[in-house]
């Protein structure tokens, strides 16, 4: 999708607290990971996949908006083809209501009420509840997700477990060129990168082809045992003598980054006056395509992931300096309220949902929770070290 220089279109302050529940959900499901083999079928269990429908796309199931997420459940088009969907039709905005709460199901199986973070919590989504019957005769094999930048490889065999001392916390920093697979191969994590992923999904987000430099992973393990001059993108080798515990001291909170990797056109810069309540544009808009990875500039706390009225979906993000960060307009949302970051984890990707004339992101700070209390945004990044043009 061409960059285009969107911007607000006349925003109101969201109200305090607000949430409307009709709006389109604040995340559609996410990357695409090995798949099961799991059937179809949801007998007795449509109705919790209504009321994520209706979080998700106001209870349209052929809802084709153009932001790359189709359907009642907002499927990406990779995750739909990972899980077996295509096998119904192109994309899940053609397929019934049955047939996309039958992938859905098997999305459910593989990755857990995250692949929905927001709707699945509103609409008290559960493995439980949301779960499929039993495989069926003719239910069709997913077929393979198409591979990403950074996508963990799948090994043709199971990584055989090493022989591990007691039980400790092992610790290791992501590097440039890593993988989740890599990473799990080479230092022997039992049970492979799914329960190295499952172990520290609230570092890694919603999507575990996505990792990123400096993130800190944790998991209960024996002595890592990697192998020499081995590096964690490729094939693992045998291990060779234990070596120590890589341990990792986490991205101090002074560490800070842009919201937007590269250099974004600059589509409303901060503080133009005009007919904002506040009397001014309280951020600065970053016009990207959508679908752009957005990243927290720096380690917090979500106070909020959800629709934010004229903001759309958007984000808030508690820093330890007081200061509240603002991510607006996304259109998906891959955190949730509550959730500890560090600088660089992705939180959603950008959009064009809320009061917009164009796909982009618009990038806040604020002094307190509250419409207003803005500050600007360039100006304070700059203090932290990192200049956002």
């Amino acid at each position: 999708m061409a960059i285009a220089n969107g911007r607000h279109r006349r925003p109101q302050p969201p109200a305090t607290g607000a949430v409307l529940v009709k709006a389109a959900g604040a995340t559609a499901v996410g990357a695409a990971i090995p798949v099961l083999t799991a059937g179809a079928g949801h007998a007795a269990t449509s109705s919790v996949w209504d009321r994520v429908a209706a979080c998700e796309s106001s209870g349209d199931w052929h809802v084709n908006t153009g932001n790359g997420y189709f359907g009642g459940l907002q499927f990406s088009a990779s995750t739909w083809a990972a899980y077996g969907g295509t096998h119904y039709a192109e994309t899940a905005d053609r397929a019934t209501r049955a047939e996309q709460i039958s992938v859905a199901q098997r999305v459910l199986q593989g990755q857990g009420t995250g692949a929905w973070p927001v709707c699945s919590v509103r609409a008290g989504l559960t493995r439980g509840n949301g779960a499929a019957a039993q495989p069926a005769a003719t239910a069709p094999a997913p077929a393979p997700a198409p591979a990403k930048q950074h996508a963990p490889s799948r090994p043709a065999k199971p990584v055989s477990p090493m022989r591990t001392a007691p039980t400790r916390t092992v610790e290791h920093t992501v590097q440039r060129g890593e993988t989740l697979s890599g990473i799990a191969q080479s230092l022997r994590v039992p049970g492979g990168w799914n329960a190295l992923y499952a172990a520290n999904r609230t570092v890694v987000g919603a999507d575990p082809n996505l990792i990123f430099p400096g993130e800190h992973l944790a998991w209960r393990g024996g002595q890592a045992t990697p192998a020499a001059a081995t590096p964690t993108t490729g094939t693992a080798a045998e291990p060779k003598a234990a070596t120590s515990i890589v341990h990792h001291t986490p991205i101090p909170a002074a560490v800070f980054v842009a919201p937007i990797s590269g250099d974004p056109v600059i589509s409303e810069s901060y503080g133009v006056a005009g007919p904002w309540a506040a009397g001014h544009h309280t951020g600065v808009d970053l016009a990207v395509p959508v679908g752009t990875v957005v990243h927290a500039v720096g380690t917090g706390t979500v106070v909020k992931a959800e629709w934010g009225g004229a903001y759309g979906r958007m984000v808030v993000i508690r820093h330890a300096d007081g200061r509240y960060s603002l991510y607006a307009h996304l259109s998906r949302i891959d955190v949730s309220a509550g959730q500890s970051l560090t600088a660089g984890t992705q939180i959603g990707l950008s959009g064009a949902t809320g009061n917009v004339t164009g796909p982009h992101l618009h990038f806040e700070v604020d002094t307190t929770e509250s419409y207003g209390s803005d500050i600007n945004p360039v100006s304070w990044l700059a203090s932290h070290g990192v200049t956002l043009f």
